[in-house]
């Protein structure tokens, strides 16, 4: 999968789920959300063994856009954290790479040596938290920028008011608090892309999936979000199919950019 598909299908999704949930099978909810019509998924290294999932999913679902996240890309932290915790490891850019990760998502900007070595070749995300970091990792060729934690940060009004700064052209990620009740918010700002966890899930529904590991409840929940968002999309940019466009039609119709050629 090249740069090029991969931030297609996820344009065309609208949605990054954070999986972070040890308790689930990483399989099973990738086809859970293949079923409610998300064709990609973030494995927060925050998880044990992300690794290793991540490779399952290459294997068994080569067409899935599966990514990694929560990547901590400054040597010196990484070491002074596994020299703690030697027996799981956080992995490294080139690691996660290495294993098959169709993008990147940090909760923190890349390094320079991340762009040097990966711009270009897969979609990259970073974490940011001022309009200034927003425009200076779009400028060593980031593809979309995450903004975390979007609800601390002040939500939908965050994003509204940093996008005229940034004169609406990059492509901001909201992550963190994201839910039915602020999806809606966030696409009138000009969202494209919402990224959120299983926290988006009522709790008793989610331990219920948990416990009885219930793929086709989390297909049902997963449904609800990929249908408001794809209903709040269609109201924002009427006429306009995502499900079906390219990269370069969405870019044009809604004046955001990719850093692709």
């Amino acid at each position: 999968m090249d740069i090029k598909e991969a931030i297609t299908i996820l344009l065309r999704d609208g949605f990054i789920l954070v999986f972070n949930q040890d308790k689930l099978d990483v399989v099973r909810t990738a086809e859970a959300l293949i079923k409610a019509g998300v064709n990609n998924m973030e494995v927060t290294c925050r998880i044990k063994k992300p690794l290793e999932k991540l490779q399952r999913l290459r294997k068994e679902l080569p067409a899935f856009a599966a990514g990694a996240a929560s990547l901590i890309d400054f040597p010196q932290m990484l070491e002074v954290y596994n020299k703690a915790h030697a027996d799981d490891p956080l992995p490294t850019v080139g690691d996660v790479v290495d294993c098959g990760a169709a993008f990147i998502v940090s909760p923190l900007n890349f390094s320079d040596n991340t762009y040097e070595q990966f711009g270009g070749k897969l979609p990259i995300i970073p974490g940011c938290g001022t309009a200034t970091e927003v425009v200076s990792q779009f400028s060593k060729g980031a593809n979309l920028c995450k903004v975390f934690p979007a609800k601390q940060l002040g939500g939908p009004a965050f994003v509204k008011a940093i996008d005229p700064a940034i004169h609406k052209i990059i492509s901001i990620v909201p992550t963190g608090g994201t839910n039915a009740g602020n999806i809606p918010d966030y696409i009138d700002a000009g969202v494209l892309v919402v990224g959120g966890s299983f926290s988006m899930i009522e709790k008793p529904t989610m331990k219920k999936i948990v416990d009885e590991q219930n793929y086709e409840l989390l297909t049902d929940e997963l449904k609800k979000v990929k249908q408001l968002i794809d209903t709040t999309r269609a109201e924002k940019w009427p006429g306009f199919d995502f499900a079906s466009a390219s990269a370069e039609q969405i870019s044009k119709v809604t004046g955001r950019e990719f850093n692709i050629s």
